[in-house]
């Protein structure tokens, strides 16, 4: 049953974002303003949805499946690497955090450029 509330809540969040993303065409060079704006919200809805639960305990496994792993897991992942590195550091773990964050990043574009550069020599 854990799957049908994850595709359920895939289902509205892949929608949304491809909404967001035609609404906010930019050429190439140009500012992501699409991917930047489906980011933060995804971070500010993250940040909401399980900063209540935490507070308040109010957020049932399915409500959880729903809302946060299928549709901000389907809007945007970024809000997952914004909720976990804001654990880490609300946790005292800096180290740790900033490992995270930046190899998150730095690994994340490393991967991209690998990737992309064995595609164009096949």
């Amino acid at each position: 049953m854990s799957y049908v509330w994850v595709i359920a809540g895939a289902a509205a969040g892949a929608p949304l974002r491809y909404f967001l993303g035609t609404r906010f065409v930019t050429e190439p060079g140009a500012f992501p303003w699409a991917t930047f704006l489906v980011n933060i919200t995804g971070c500010l809805a993250i940040g909401f949805i399980l900063g209540l639960s935490e507070s308040r305990g109010s957020l049932s496994r399915e409500a959880r499946l729903l809302l946060v792993t299928g549709f901000l897991g389907s809007y945007t992942t970024f809000s997952a690497f914004g909720w976990e590195t804001y654990s880490l550091l609300r946790d005292d773990h800096l180290f740790r955090a900033s490992l995270y964050a930046g190899g998150s990043v730095v690994l994340g574009i490393l991967a991209v450029w690998l990737a992309a550069s064995a595609a164009k020599a096949i």
